[in-house]
């Protein structure tokens, strides 16, 4: 067997949508990915869906079907993010499908991807965005992520986790001074709660990447960059650069 059919593809993804019967889920979502051989992990909480898992690519397109189109979910995961690409061995060691209070922590409640969200921008016109004088660029990882790599002239909010967020915004951020705000992280996730939240606060044009730093990375040409560096992923291939490449080896921690 050649090495091409023993090709492992790793899929981000999530959604923010209601799922009130999510404890219920847990179960028959874990069956179906053992049933795949498929290992990551996987969180699910009232509020949606997030996670990365790995696997042959037809477990992965099997797996990606049965969440949007499935009778699982019966339909509420349809806009469902997913970000796809491809490692040179398995990058996770078991599957694990786990209930939390939120699918990415930031511990307000009023922050509510469901019911208001910033402006997506599409990767394409990202450049042309962040090139404005009058826009406010904030990185929302994490300190250690930012460190491998971000996007030229951005903030870096100096946090430990993305729960601090809050803090940072209510502390750095005025509502009255910044008027044009963009914010991105790896795949898309941070920053819509991030944009829900400043929202909520009143801020007026918060603007957000769509499908995070791993879409840009994967349709901007790299002579057209304004990334510099890596961006660090939370399997064990650790970072990639342009067009998904994997650059990295060690391991790495759970987002």
């Amino acid at each position: 067997m050649t090495s091409k059919n023993l090709v492992t593809k790793v899929c981000a993804f999530y959604q923010f949508a209601a799922l009130p019967d999510y404890r219920e889920l847990r179960e028959p979502l874990r069956a179906f990915c053992a049933g795949l051989s498929l290992k990551g992990s996987v969180l699910l909480a009232e509020e949606g869906i997030n996670g990365t898992i790995a696997g042959a690519p037809e477990a992965i397109d099997a797996f990606a079907h049965e969440l949007a189109h499935g009778a699982m979910f019966g339909g509420r995961l349809n806009n469902l993010e997913l970000k796809c690409s491809t490692a040179e061995a398995m990058p996770f060691g078991r599957l694990k499908v786990r209930l939390k209070k939120e699918i990415v922590t930031l511990g307000d409640a009023a922050a509510d991807p469901t019911r208001q969200v910033g402006t997506y921008v599409d990767a394409n016109d990202w450049n042309d965005l962040i090139a404005s004088p009058d826009m406010l660029v904030i990185d929302t990882r994490n300190a250690f992520e930012v460190a491998m790599g971000t996007f030229e002239g951005a903030v870096d909010p100096e946090i430990r986790s993305f729960g601090q967020f809050k803090d940072f915004a209510a502390e750095k951020l005025d509502p009255a001074k910044h008027r044009k705000i963009a914010m991105f992280c790896t795949g898309g996730i941070r920053c819509e709660k991030a944009s829900a939240h400043l929202l909520a606060r009143g801020f007026a044009e918060v603007y957000h990447l769509k499908g995070g730093i791993l879409k840009y990375l994967e349709d901007v040409p790299e002579a057209q960059s304004r990334w510099r560096g890596e961006c660090f992923v939370f399997d064990e291939r650790v970072a990639l650069g342009h067009g998904l490449r994997e650059r990295d080896k060690g391991h790495a921690g759970d987002e």
